[in-house]
């Protein structure tokens, strides 16, 4: 049975995760700035006050999150690691690094301990550079899963034929364009052909 401790604390190790406050998560899910807040989480009457199941929906979207993962940080239990390969972002539109289907392939790769994925065919990219900010800074490690479904809103990688990578938001996908929208404000969203996607693949993890 869940208790409102157990509730409260894993959207508290939710925001941690994201190296945000209790506030800082309600802001970056669209909330009232004090919606996590714990002076909110009893009522004047001394009643508890849950989250609502939109509210904690909304956070695990903004945050990236699949709800497998919030399951862990409710039990409070480590997940299981999984030893994934590590490639610097910067190399990645390098040739024979990857299959047409964006799968890892060769030798002399570093490996990472990371949280499991549940793919075999994962791996660990680290952003060099801030074009990405505020999403990932230089340094973050990002693990990337070919086999994962792809929908509306998830931040996603892109490799493009001509042998450029870039992270971004996927905005709208069709049989024949890919709409993307940049993480970095500073920067342009992007509208590519569906001939000049070499692949594309989703971002389950970050280190932040």
């Amino acid at each position: 049975m869940l208790t409102h401790d157990q509730i409260w604390g894993a959207m508290d190790r939710l925001a941690e995760r994201a190296g945000l406050s209790a506030s800082g998560l309600a802001k970056k899910s669209g909330l009232d700035p004090t919606t996590f807040n714990k002076s909110k989480r009893i009522t004047v009457e001394g009643r508890e006050r849950w989250p609502s199941t939109e509210s904690v929906a909304k956070a695990l979207t903004a945050t990236n999150v699949s709800f497998d993962t919030f399951v862990q940080l409710v039990e409070n239990t480590p997940r299981t690691v999984q030893s994934v390969p590590l490639i610097g972002f910067a190399q990645a539109g390098s040739g024979g690094f990857f299959t047409d289907g964006g799968f890892p392939v060769g030798k002399g790769w570093d490996e990472v301990g990371l949280p499991s994925v549940n793919d075999e065919h994962a791996y660990a990219l680290e952003i060099s550079g801030d074009s990405m900010k505020p999403a990932y800074r230089d340094g973050d490690i990002i693990v990337v899963s070919p086999g994962a479904q792809i929908r509306k809103g998830d931040r996603v990688v892109v490799k493009t034929k001509d042998g450029e990578v870039m992270v971004k938001e996927l905005k709208r996908r069709s049989a024949k364009v890919l709409e993307l929208q940049s993480l970095n404000p500073n920067h342009v969203d992007r509208t590519l052909a569906a001939a000049e996607v070499d692949w594309i693949a989703r971002i389950v993890w970050a280190s932040q």
